[in-house]
C-alpha cells in the first residue's frame, strides 16, 4: 500500500528551543523518501520519528543557512555507515557548492554509498521519475534559496460501475489501462481524468513570484511563517514571511492543506499563528507544525 505523508522532524528557525529542533522534513511518497533541509540534530530526530537512513532517496536543501543544512554532515555519514544499498541524490543551490563540500566531508568516514550531487541553478525541473516531477523555484532571501515542488502526473480513475457494465474484471482491467482499448472498449469509456497530487516546500523567503508558483493549486504546502504579522518589518528585513502572508499565498493559490512552520524563538504561543492565518482568509485544512508530527497528504480532489 502506498504511503504519502510528511514527517516533521524540526520546526525552529535560527536556533532550536526546548520544544523545537532545527528544521528537518521527510516526505514519504510511494516508497521513496525525500529529506528537506536537514538542520542540526536531524539524525537524532529521524531516530525518534522512526525514519531510517534506508528510507532516504533524495535530499533537498533550500539554502545554506545553518538551521537548514548543518545536519547534512551527520545524515550523509549515517547513510554511509548503514550502507544504504540504493543511490541517493542531493539537490541544493549551486552557489553553495563549497558549503555542501565542507559538510559532506566535515570529518573522516568511509564512503560506501553512491551519493549523486545535482546542484540547482535555475528554475524548472530538477528530476523526473515515473511517479513525479521535482522542480525548483528561486526564492527571495539574503543568500540564494530555492523552494521545491513535487507533482504527480495526471492519470485516470477507473469507474467500477462502468467496468462492470462492460464485463471487465481482474487482469483485463490492467490490460485496458496499459493498451487503452480492450475488445472495443476504450479506456475513456470506463474511467475519468484524475489530477495528479502535488506537494510544495517553501522555506526562508520574502513574498516573490517563486512562492506563488510553487503554491499554485497545491494539495499540501509546507511554508515558513517565521514571524507574526505585527513583526512584518522584521520579516521583510530578514527575508521571511509572516503567518498572514503565508496564509494569503495559500488562500489565493487554492491550497488544500497548509502547514505553517519555521517559527522564531521569540514566540511561545503557537495558537497565534493559526489565528492570524484564519484571519487572513485561509479556510482550508491548516496545521501549525510541531516536531515529530505526521501529516498525511489530503485525499484526492
Amino acid at each position: 500500500m502506498s504511503v504519502r505523508e510528511l514527517v516533521v522532524l524540526g520546526t525552529a528557525s535560527q536556533v532550536p528551543t526546548r520544544h523545537r529542533n532545527h528544521n528537518g522534513y521527510l516526505l514519504r511518497w510511494d516508497g521513496e523518501g525525500i529529506l528537506f533541509d536537514p538542520g542540526e540534530g536531524t539524525q537524532r530526530q529521524m531516530l525518534r520519528a522512526g525514519v531510517a537512513a534506508h528510507d532516504l532517496n533524495r535530499i533537498c536543501v533550500t539554502h545554506f543557512h545553518g538551521d537548514h543544512s548543518l545536519g547534512l554532515a551527520g545524515v550523509i555519514q549515517r547513510i554511509n555507515l548503514d550502507r544504504v544499498p540504493h543511490e541517493i541524490t542531493a539537490h541544493y543551490p549551486r552557489s553553495g557548492q563549497r558549503f555542501f563540500d565542507r559538510l559532506r566531508y566535515a570529518t573522516a568516514y568511509r564512503e560506501t554509498v553512491a551519493l549523486t550531487e545535482a546542484p540547482v541553478d535555475t528554475d524548472g525541473p530538477v528530476a523526473r521519475t515515473p511517479g513525479y516531477t521535482l522542480e525548483a523555484r528561486r526564492l527571495s532571501h539574503p543568500v540564494q534559496s530555492y523552494g521545491y515542488r513535487l507533482t504527480e502526473p495526471d492519470g485516470r480513475r477507473m469507474l467500477p460501475d462502468r467496468l462492470a457494465a462492460h464485463g471487465i474484471t481482474g487482469p483485463d482491467i490492467g490490460r485496458l489501462q496499459r493498451d487503452g482499448v480492450l475488445d472495443g472498449v476504450r479506456l475513456e469509456d470506463v474511467s475519468e481524468p484524475r489530477r495528479g497530487q502535488s506537494f510544495a516546500f517553501v522555506m526562508d523567503t520574502r513574498l516573490c513570484e517563486g512562492v506563488h508558483a510553487l503554491a499554485e493549486g497545491c494539495d499540501l504546502l509546507v511554508i515558513e511563517s517565521t514571524f507574526l504579522d505585527e513583526d512584518g518589518q522584521l520579516a521583510a528585513d530578514h527575508g521571511h514571511l509572516t503567518a498572514g502572508q503565508a496564509a494569503r499565498v495559500a488562500r489565493d493559490a487554492g491550497v488544500h492543506h497548509l502547514v505553517l512552520t519555521h517559527f522564531s524563538q521569540r514566540y511561545s504561543e503557537p495558537g497565534a499563528f493559526e489565528r492570524q492565518a484564519r484571519a487572513a482568509g485561509f479556510d482550508g485544512e491548516l496545521t501549525v507544525a510541531h516536531d515529530l508530527l505526521r501529516v498525511p497528504l489530503p485525499k484526492r480532489r
